[in-house]
Protein backbone atom coordinates (compact mmCIF):
# COMPACT_ATOMS: atom_id res chain seq x y z
CA UNK A 1 0.00 0.00 0.00
CA UNK A 2 1.25 3.63 -0.96
CA UNK A 3 1.80 5.91 1.80
CA UNK A 4 1.84 9.03 -0.15
CA UNK A 5 -0.98 11.83 0.00
CA UNK A 6 -1.48 11.60 -3.50
CA UNK A 7 -2.52 7.90 -3.17
CA UNK A 8 -5.05 9.27 -0.31
CA UNK A 9 -6.76 11.52 -3.02
CA UNK A 10 -7.23 9.12 -5.28
CA UNK A 11 -9.45 7.28 -3.00
CA UNK A 12 -11.18 9.47 -1.66
CA UNK A 13 -11.94 10.59 -5.44
CA UNK A 14 -13.11 6.99 -6.02
CA UNK A 15 -15.02 6.62 -2.63
CA UNK A 16 -18.68 5.43 -3.18
CA UNK A 17 -19.45 6.98 0.37
CA UNK A 18 -17.48 10.43 -0.38
CA UNK A 19 -21.00 12.09 -0.66
CA UNK A 20 -22.19 11.47 2.62
CA UNK A 21 -19.08 13.54 4.66
CA UNK A 22 -21.54 16.42 3.41
CA UNK A 23 -24.10 15.25 5.52
CA UNK A 24 -22.52 16.18 8.52
CA UNK A 25 -21.27 19.78 10.18
CA UNK A 26 -17.63 19.04 9.95
CA UNK A 27 -15.79 22.42 11.73
CA UNK A 28 -13.12 23.40 8.33
CA UNK A 29 -10.13 22.29 9.48
CA UNK A 30 -10.76 19.56 11.71
CA UNK A 31 -9.88 16.27 11.38
CA UNK A 32 -13.09 14.12 13.70
CA UNK A 33 -11.46 10.82 14.41
CA UNK A 34 -13.06 10.73 18.41
CA UNK A 35 -16.68 9.35 16.68
CA UNK A 36 -16.49 6.30 19.37
CA UNK A 37 -16.68 8.79 21.66
CA UNK A 38 -18.79 11.48 20.50
CA UNK A 39 -20.41 11.47 16.72
CA UNK A 40 -20.51 14.55 14.77
CA UNK A 41 -23.66 16.67 14.63
CA UNK A 42 -25.56 15.35 11.76
CA UNK A 43 -26.89 18.41 9.63
CA UNK A 44 -30.62 17.15 9.77
CA UNK A 45 -30.56 17.58 13.42
CA UNK A 46 -30.42 21.42 14.00
CA UNK A 47 -33.55 21.24 11.39
CA UNK A 48 -35.61 18.48 13.15
CA UNK A 49 -35.36 20.30 16.97
CA UNK A 50 -35.96 23.50 15.22
CA UNK A 51 -39.26 21.71 14.11
CA UNK A 52 -40.05 20.08 17.60
CA UNK A 53 -39.66 22.91 19.98
CA UNK A 54 -41.30 25.92 17.43
CA UNK A 55 -44.03 24.10 15.72
CA UNK A 56 -44.55 20.82 17.86
CA UNK A 57 -43.70 21.97 21.48
CA UNK A 58 -44.53 25.78 20.77
CA UNK A 59 -47.51 25.62 18.78
CA UNK A 60 -49.13 22.13 19.91
CA UNK A 61 -47.65 22.06 23.57
CA UNK A 62 -49.37 18.51 25.01
CA UNK A 63 -50.75 17.38 21.79
CA UNK A 64 -47.68 16.80 20.29
CA UNK A 65 -47.62 13.47 22.39
CA UNK A 66 -50.31 12.36 19.92
CA UNK A 67 -50.16 14.81 16.79
CA UNK A 68 -46.80 14.70 15.86
CA UNK A 69 -45.93 11.60 17.19
CA UNK A 70 -44.02 11.86 20.41
CA UNK A 71 -45.64 8.48 22.56
CA UNK A 72 -44.69 6.23 19.83
CA UNK A 73 -41.51 7.58 19.68
CA UNK A 74 -39.49 5.06 21.89
CA UNK A 75 -40.64 2.19 20.05
CA UNK A 76 -40.51 3.87 16.74
CA UNK A 77 -36.88 4.78 17.41
CA UNK A 78 -36.15 1.91 18.38
CA UNK A 79 -36.79 -0.07 15.86
CA UNK A 80 -35.04 1.85 13.16
CA UNK A 81 -32.50 0.86 15.73
CA UNK A 82 -33.27 -2.25 15.54
CA UNK A 83 -32.99 -2.70 11.58
CA UNK A 84 -29.30 -1.07 12.29
CA UNK A 85 -28.80 -3.95 14.72
CA UNK A 86 -30.41 -7.14 13.25
CA UNK A 87 -33.35 -7.27 15.11
CA UNK A 88 -37.06 -7.43 14.29
CA UNK A 89 -39.31 -5.18 14.67
CA UNK A 90 -40.61 -5.00 18.04
CA UNK A 91 -37.70 -5.93 20.45
CA UNK A 92 -35.96 -2.62 21.00
CA UNK A 93 -36.77 0.69 22.74
CA UNK A 94 -34.95 4.12 23.09
CA UNK A 95 -35.55 6.64 25.47
CA UNK A 96 -33.33 5.96 28.83
CA UNK A 97 -29.26 6.75 29.73
CA UNK A 98 -27.02 3.93 29.06
CA UNK A 99 -26.77 3.37 32.57
CA UNK A 100 -30.58 2.59 33.49
CA UNK A 101 -30.44 0.78 30.41
CA UNK A 102 -27.89 -1.82 31.44
CA UNK A 103 -28.92 -1.66 34.56
CA UNK A 104 -32.50 -2.62 33.68
CA UNK A 105 -31.36 -5.59 30.89
CA UNK A 106 -28.80 -7.24 33.77
CA UNK A 107 -30.87 -7.28 36.38
CA UNK A 108 -33.33 -8.61 34.43
CA UNK A 109 -31.48 -10.90 32.49
CA UNK A 110 -30.23 -12.47 35.83
CA UNK A 111 -33.82 -13.09 37.28
CA UNK A 112 -34.48 -14.94 34.22
CA UNK A 113 -32.66 -17.30 35.98
CA UNK A 114 -33.81 -17.41 39.37
CA UNK A 115 -32.10 -21.16 40.45
CA UNK A 116 -28.43 -19.26 39.16
CA UNK A 117 -25.96 -17.98 41.73
CA UNK A 118 -23.30 -16.42 39.10
CA UNK A 119 -23.48 -13.42 37.38
CA UNK A 120 -20.23 -13.32 35.24
CA UNK A 121 -18.74 -9.74 34.02
CA UNK A 122 -16.68 -8.68 31.18
CA UNK A 123 -13.00 -7.71 33.52
CA UNK A 124 -12.16 -4.88 30.46
CA UNK A 125 -15.63 -4.02 30.03
CA UNK A 126 -16.28 0.20 30.03
CA UNK A 127 -16.18 1.45 33.89
CA UNK A 128 -20.30 2.00 34.08
CA UNK A 129 -20.56 -1.95 32.90
CA UNK A 130 -18.45 -2.95 35.57
CA UNK A 131 -19.99 -0.60 38.59
CA UNK A 132 -23.19 -1.81 37.46
CA UNK A 133 -22.05 -5.61 37.55
CA UNK A 134 -21.36 -5.11 41.05
CA UNK A 135 -24.93 -3.32 42.28
CA UNK A 136 -26.43 -5.98 40.31
CA UNK A 137 -24.81 -8.88 42.26
CA UNK A 138 -25.33 -7.18 45.79
CA UNK A 139 -28.62 -6.26 45.21
CA UNK A 140 -29.86 -9.33 44.58
CA UNK A 141 -27.70 -11.46 46.30
CA UNK A 142 -25.29 -13.30 43.42
CA UNK A 143 -21.51 -14.31 42.85
CA UNK A 144 -20.08 -11.90 41.16
CA UNK A 145 -17.15 -13.55 38.67
CA UNK A 146 -14.70 -11.04 36.63
CA UNK A 147 -13.54 -12.30 33.47
CA UNK A 148 -11.52 -11.07 30.23
CA UNK A 149 -13.78 -12.08 27.22
CA UNK A 150 -11.49 -14.69 25.95
CA UNK A 151 -11.40 -16.78 29.18
CA UNK A 152 -15.42 -16.60 29.17
CA UNK A 153 -15.66 -20.11 27.59
CA UNK A 154 -13.45 -21.53 30.59
CA UNK A 155 -15.48 -19.72 33.24
CA UNK A 156 -18.50 -21.04 32.24
CA UNK A 157 -17.28 -24.65 32.01
CA UNK A 158 -15.58 -23.64 35.63
CA UNK A 159 -19.14 -22.81 37.17
CA UNK A 160 -21.46 -24.82 34.84
CA UNK A 161 -25.00 -24.70 35.74
CA UNK A 162 -24.03 -22.06 38.49
CA UNK A 163 -23.69 -18.71 35.64
CA UNK A 164 -27.63 -17.51 35.04
CA UNK A 165 -26.39 -13.82 33.48
CA UNK A 166 -23.27 -12.95 31.88
CA UNK A 167 -22.65 -9.19 31.09
CA UNK A 168 -19.64 -8.44 27.81
CA UNK A 169 -18.58 -5.73 25.72
CA UNK A 170 -18.90 -6.55 22.25
CA UNK A 171 -15.81 -4.47 21.21
CA UNK A 172 -13.23 -3.73 23.78
CA UNK A 173 -13.78 -0.09 24.42
CA UNK A 174 -9.71 0.85 24.56
CA UNK A 175 -7.91 -1.26 21.99
CA UNK A 176 -10.53 -1.72 19.88
CA UNK A 177 -10.75 -5.18 19.62
CA UNK A 178 -14.04 -7.20 18.74
CA UNK A 179 -15.55 -10.00 20.33
CA UNK A 180 -17.53 -12.70 18.18
CA UNK A 181 -20.85 -12.29 19.24
CA UNK A 182 -22.42 -15.09 17.77
CA UNK A 183 -20.02 -17.77 18.96
CA UNK A 184 -20.22 -16.41 22.57
CA UNK A 185 -24.03 -16.17 22.61
CA UNK A 186 -23.81 -19.85 21.88
CA UNK A 187 -21.75 -20.70 24.12
CA UNK A 188 -23.64 -18.87 27.07
CA UNK A 189 -26.88 -20.45 25.80
CA UNK A 190 -25.15 -23.84 25.66
CA UNK A 191 -23.93 -23.12 29.73
CA UNK A 192 -28.12 -22.18 30.21
CA UNK A 193 -27.23 -18.78 31.03
CA UNK A 194 -28.54 -15.49 29.55
CA UNK A 195 -26.16 -12.93 27.34
CA UNK A 196 -26.24 -9.30 27.87
CA UNK A 197 -24.26 -7.18 25.13
CA UNK A 198 -22.96 -4.13 25.30
CA UNK A 199 -22.91 -2.53 21.69
CA UNK A 200 -22.24 0.73 22.55
CA UNK A 201 -18.78 0.80 20.32
CA UNK A 202 -20.43 -1.98 17.77
CA UNK A 203 -24.05 -0.28 16.93
CA UNK A 204 -23.05 1.60 13.52
CA UNK A 205 -20.10 0.38 13.69
CA UNK A 206 -20.33 -3.24 12.74
CA UNK A 207 -23.01 -5.04 11.06
CA UNK A 208 -24.57 -7.17 14.11
CA UNK A 209 -27.20 -9.95 13.87
CA UNK A 210 -28.59 -10.26 16.83
CA UNK A 211 -31.81 -11.93 16.38
CA UNK A 212 -29.65 -14.50 14.34
CA UNK A 213 -27.13 -15.02 16.66
CA UNK A 214 -29.92 -15.84 19.61
CA UNK A 215 -28.51 -12.85 21.56
CA UNK A 216 -31.31 -12.04 24.78
CA UNK A 217 -30.62 -8.65 25.53
CA UNK A 218 -28.60 -5.86 24.77
CA UNK A 219 -27.90 -2.24 24.97
CA UNK A 220 -26.24 0.63 23.23
CA UNK A 221 -25.55 4.47 23.50
CA UNK A 222 -26.46 6.53 20.98
CA UNK A 223 -24.15 9.14 20.82
CA UNK A 224 -20.92 6.87 19.19
CA UNK A 225 -21.31 6.15 15.88
CA UNK A 226 -25.15 6.74 15.70
CA UNK A 227 -24.38 10.23 16.51
CA UNK A 228 -27.34 11.45 18.31
CA UNK A 229 -25.76 13.71 20.17
CA UNK A 230 -24.12 14.40 23.72
CA UNK A 231 -25.95 12.20 26.25
CA UNK A 232 -28.33 11.28 23.70
CA UNK A 233 -30.42 7.94 24.34
CA UNK A 234 -29.45 4.67 24.70
CA UNK A 235 -31.50 1.60 23.12
CA UNK A 236 -32.55 -1.80 25.16
CA UNK A 237 -32.78 -5.27 23.07
CA UNK A 238 -34.65 -8.01 23.94
CA UNK A 239 -35.69 -10.85 22.78
CA UNK A 240 -38.93 -11.19 21.68
CA UNK A 241 -38.98 -14.89 23.63
CA UNK A 242 -38.35 -13.29 26.89
CA UNK A 243 -40.72 -10.57 26.83
CA UNK A 244 -43.68 -11.93 29.04
CA UNK A 245 -41.15 -13.28 31.68
CA UNK A 246 -39.18 -9.57 31.87
CA UNK A 247 -38.83 -8.55 35.47
CA UNK A 248 -37.55 -4.96 35.10
CA UNK A 249 -36.40 -3.43 38.30
CA UNK A 250 -36.86 0.44 36.47
CA UNK A 251 -40.42 0.75 35.76
CA UNK A 252 -42.45 3.54 35.00
CA UNK A 253 -45.92 5.28 34.09
CA UNK A 254 -44.84 4.54 29.98
CA UNK A 255 -44.47 1.13 30.34
CA UNK A 256 -47.65 0.42 32.14
CA UNK A 257 -50.54 -1.95 30.20
CA UNK A 258 -53.07 0.66 30.54
CA UNK A 259 -50.59 3.75 31.26
CA UNK A 260 -53.58 6.20 31.19
CA UNK A 261 -55.59 4.71 34.07
CA UNK A 262 -52.51 5.68 36.83
CA UNK A 263 -53.43 2.59 38.68
CA UNK A 264 -51.57 2.31 41.87
CA UNK A 265 -50.34 -1.65 41.07
CA UNK A 266 -47.54 -1.03 38.28
CA UNK A 267 -49.00 -4.14 35.08
CA UNK A 268 -46.26 -4.23 32.73
CA UNK A 269 -47.51 -3.88 28.90
CA UNK A 270 -47.18 -6.50 26.49
CA UNK A 271 -44.14 -6.90 23.92
CA UNK A 272 -40.83 -4.58 24.43
CA UNK A 273 -43.26 -1.63 25.57
CA UNK A 274 -42.88 -2.78 29.34
CA UNK A 275 -39.28 -1.60 28.76
CA UNK A 276 -40.33 1.41 28.80
CA UNK A 277 -39.60 3.83 31.96
CA UNK A 278 -41.03 7.35 32.86
CA UNK A 279 -41.50 10.04 30.66
CA UNK A 280 -38.72 9.94 28.04
CA UNK A 281 -35.90 12.68 27.24
CA UNK A 282 -38.06 13.45 24.14
CA UNK A 283 -35.74 16.15 22.43
CA UNK A 284 -33.14 14.04 22.39
CA UNK A 285 -34.79 11.30 21.48
CA UNK A 286 -35.91 13.26 17.85
CA UNK A 287 -32.86 14.31 17.69
CA UNK A 288 -31.17 10.46 17.64
CA UNK A 289 -34.01 9.85 15.24
CA UNK A 290 -33.01 12.42 12.71
CA UNK A 291 -29.19 11.27 13.11
CA UNK A 292 -29.94 8.05 11.83
CA UNK A 293 -30.77 9.00 8.42
CA UNK A 294 -27.19 9.14 6.66
CA UNK A 295 -26.41 5.68 8.53
CA UNK A 296 -29.39 3.81 7.34
CA UNK A 297 -29.06 5.21 3.59
CA UNK A 298 -25.59 4.41 3.65
CA UNK A 299 -25.72 0.85 5.34
CA UNK A 300 -23.98 -0.32 8.25
CA UNK A 301 -22.13 -3.05 5.76
CA UNK A 302 -20.69 -0.79 3.15
CA UNK A 303 -19.44 1.85 6.24
CA UNK A 304 -18.15 -1.23 7.76
CA UNK A 305 -15.79 -1.64 4.77
CA UNK A 306 -14.43 1.42 3.80
CA UNK A 307 -13.84 1.54 7.89
CA UNK A 308 -11.48 -1.33 7.61
CA UNK A 309 -9.79 -0.19 4.21
CA UNK A 310 -9.27 3.00 6.29
CA UNK A 311 -7.77 1.07 9.09
CA UNK A 312 -5.68 -1.20 7.05
CA UNK A 313 -4.22 2.35 5.56
CA UNK A 314 -3.26 4.13 8.90
CA UNK A 315 -2.17 0.94 10.60
CA UNK A 316 0.60 0.93 7.15
CA UNK A 317 1.18 4.38 7.77
CA UNK A 318 2.30 4.09 11.08
CA UNK A 319 3.69 1.27 10.67
CA UNK A 320 6.39 2.19 7.52
CA UNK A 321 6.82 5.87 9.77
CA UNK A 322 7.65 3.45 12.71
CA UNK A 323 10.33 1.18 10.70
CA UNK A 324 11.97 3.95 8.84
CA UNK A 325 15.85 4.60 10.57
CA UNK A 326 15.33 8.01 9.51
CA UNK A 327 11.97 8.90 11.53
CA UNK A 328 12.69 6.48 14.74
CA UNK A 329 15.91 8.29 14.72
CA UNK A 330 14.42 12.00 14.57
CA UNK A 331 10.69 11.14 16.37
CA UNK A 332 12.01 8.57 19.12
CA UNK A 333 9.37 6.45 20.70
CA UNK A 334 6.67 5.71 18.05
CA UNK A 335 3.50 4.92 18.93
CA UNK A 336 2.57 1.07 18.39
CA UNK A 337 -0.59 -0.83 17.05
CA UNK A 338 -2.28 -2.28 20.63
CA UNK A 339 -6.02 -3.33 17.78
CA UNK A 340 -5.73 -6.63 16.34
CA UNK A 341 -4.90 -6.64 12.72
CA UNK A 342 -7.18 -9.03 11.60
CA UNK A 343 -10.30 -7.39 10.19
CA UNK A 344 -12.74 -10.05 11.73
CA UNK A 345 -11.15 -9.15 15.14
CA UNK A 346 -11.25 -5.34 14.91
CA UNK A 347 -13.88 -2.79 15.61
CA UNK A 348 -13.70 0.37 13.61
CA UNK A 349 -11.13 2.08 15.70
CA UNK A 350 -7.99 1.63 16.25
CA UNK A 351 -5.73 2.28 19.08
CA UNK A 352 -2.37 3.27 19.31
CA UNK A 353 0.03 2.67 22.23
CA UNK A 354 2.86 5.61 23.37
CA UNK A 355 4.31 6.72 26.78
CA UNK A 356 2.64 9.68 26.09
CA UNK A 357 -0.29 9.12 25.23
CA UNK A 358 -2.40 11.99 27.19
CA UNK A 359 -0.05 15.00 25.80
CA UNK A 360 0.46 13.78 22.15
CA UNK A 361 -3.57 13.40 21.82
CA UNK A 362 -3.33 17.01 23.55
CA UNK A 363 -1.11 18.26 20.94
CA UNK A 364 -3.20 16.72 18.04
CA UNK A 365 -5.93 18.50 19.36
CA UNK A 366 -4.48 21.71 19.33
CA UNK A 367 -3.30 20.83 15.30
CA UNK A 368 -7.36 20.17 14.77
CA UNK A 369 -6.64 16.36 14.59
CA UNK A 370 -9.96 15.31 17.28
CA UNK A 371 -8.49 11.97 19.13
CA UNK A 372 -8.59 10.78 22.43
CA UNK A 373 -6.42 9.23 25.16
CA UNK A 374 -7.29 6.38 27.91
CA UNK A 375 -4.80 5.74 30.25
CA UNK A 376 -2.17 5.28 30.52
CA UNK A 377 -1.39 4.82 27.52
CA UNK A 378 -3.18 4.73 24.65
CA UNK A 379 -4.55 6.81 21.24
CA UNK A 380 -8.13 6.07 20.17
CA UNK A 381 -8.42 6.95 16.67
CA UNK A 382 -11.79 6.69 15.73
CA UNK A 383 -12.36 5.66 11.26
CA UNK A 384 -15.90 6.16 10.35
CA UNK A 385 -16.56 5.17 7.10
CA UNK A 386 -19.40 8.03 6.94
CA UNK A 387 -16.95 10.67 7.41
CA UNK A 388 -13.39 10.17 7.27
CA UNK A 389 -11.42 10.49 4.41
CA UNK A 390 -8.15 8.86 3.22
CA UNK A 391 -6.69 12.13 3.34
CA UNK A 392 -7.40 12.49 7.03
CA UNK A 393 -5.88 9.73 7.83
CA UNK A 394 -2.96 10.65 5.99
CA UNK A 395 -2.67 14.00 7.16
CA UNK A 396 -3.56 12.62 11.05
CA UNK A 397 -0.44 10.39 10.74
CA UNK A 398 1.71 13.29 9.43
CA UNK A 399 0.77 15.54 12.28
CA UNK A 400 0.99 12.40 14.54
CA UNK A 401 4.80 12.37 13.10
CA UNK A 402 5.30 15.89 14.13
CA UNK A 403 3.75 15.94 17.58
CA UNK A 404 6.02 13.01 18.43
CA UNK A 405 9.49 14.75 17.36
Amino acid sequence: MEFTREWAEKRDAEDQLSGFREEFALPAGVIQLNGNSLGPLPRAVPGALDQVVRREWGEHLIRGWFEDGWWDAPERVGDRVGRLVGAAPGQTVVGESTSVQLFNALTAAARLRPERTVLVSDAGNFPTDRYLAVSVARMLGLRLVQTPVAALPKVLERHRGEVGAVLAGAVDFRTGELWDVAALTARVRDAGAVTVWDLSHAAGAVPLHLDEAGVDLAVGCGYKYLCGGPGAPAFLYAAARHHEALDLPVTGWHGHARPFEMADTFVPAPGIARARTGTPHLLSLLALEAALTPLEAAGVAAVREKSLRLGDYLMSLVDGAGTTTRTRERTGAWPEVVTPRAPARRGNQVTLRHPRAPRLSAELMARGVVTDARPPDLIRLCLNGLYVSYTDVFDAVTHLREVTR
